[in-house]
Order: C-alpha cells, then structure tokens, then sequence
C-alpha cells in the first residue's frame, strides 16, 4: 500500500483519500487520533479544546489570530472520527486487519486547485501521525516542496482540468 493519497470526485466535491497500515489494533490506534494531546501534535492549528462526542466542538487557533471550530459529525470508538471544519467534512475510520488496522482519512472540499497543497499537507500530517503511533520523536520532514511537486503530476495526469485551473489561476504550468 501506498503512503500517497488519491484524489477522487464525489458528488461536485473533492475527495482526497489516504490509507495507512499500523500494526497495532484499531483501539490504540483510535486514541493517537482522538486523545487531544496526540491530536494537538499532527492537526494542524489543534487545541487541547475537544468535546469528543457527536455535535461536539473542536477549536482550532492558527496562532496568528485566526480561531475557528469543527463540529463532530460522528464518533464511533475505535472505528470511526469524521468533522465538520466550515464547508469540508473530515472522515477517519480504522478497521482491523491481520496484526493492525488500516486508517483512511478522507477530506471532501469544494476548491479543487487546492488540491495538491491539500495533499502535501496532510500526506506531511499522516507521516507525524504515523511517528506518534510508532513511538518515535516527531519530525516534520521538509518535504513539502517535493510533495507538491509529486501530486502535480499525479492529479494533473488523472485529472487533466486540475492542470488547466492551476495554469491559468496560479501559473503553476
């Protein structure tokens, strides 16, 4: 399995998707994902500020001034983590497999130039994820030049009118 996500489309809206195999079960995993410590660490813009429970708020604060909430649309432990952040929906569901589980996060979002820094980015925030389970000192690698560059290619070869929004919005081609 690949560590790199895919970009897909559901319903007019974009849908990135991310799978990751651990080997621990999906009840530890679960509280690396949801246990405000660990999230604070590869969230970005997380507080230690979570009602962990359907309708529960979960804040945000970018540092420079900027705070905002996601509502918990569903909270089914150790199986599933999905959020409402403004008008994206964040879905995370873990199921068991031989000697782990397998996380899938999916972010559904309307701007489909954004795309590729979407993915960087959270591509960078599963890999810190990945170290918190694994039980290593986090870094965050300096890769996100590298990444972008790599979903570029890959959505622009799927999705060709990806290219043809991000050569004429952002002269990126």
């Amino acid at each position: 399995m690949s560590n790199y996500g895919s970009l897909l489309e559901k319903e007019g809206r974009s849908v990135l998707v991310f799978e990751r195999i651990y080997p621990l079960s999906s009840k530890n995993v679960f509280h690396y994902i949801t246990d405000p410590h660990y999230f604070t660490q590869w969230y970005p813009f997380a507080t230690e500020d979570m009602d962990l429970s359907v309708g529960g708020k979960i804040k945000f604060d970018d540092g420079e001034g900027s705070t905002y909430e996601a509502v918990i649309t569903e909270f089914i432990p150790p199986h599933s983590f999905c959020f409402r952040e403004v008008d994206d929906l964040l879905e995370i569901s873990l199921d068991e497999v031989d000697q782990g589980c397998t996380l899938t996060f999916s972010h559904t979002f309307d701007d489909r130039a954004m795309a590729i820094y979407t993915a960087a980015g959270w591509h960078r925030c599963l890999d810190v994820l990945g170290q918190l389970i694994h039980g290593r000192k986090i870094e965050w690698e300096d890769n996100a030049l590298e990444l972008r560059e790599y979903y570029k290619i890959k959505f622009c070869l799927v999705n060709l009118h990806i290219c043809n929004r991000l050569s004429i919005s952002n002269g990126f081609l």
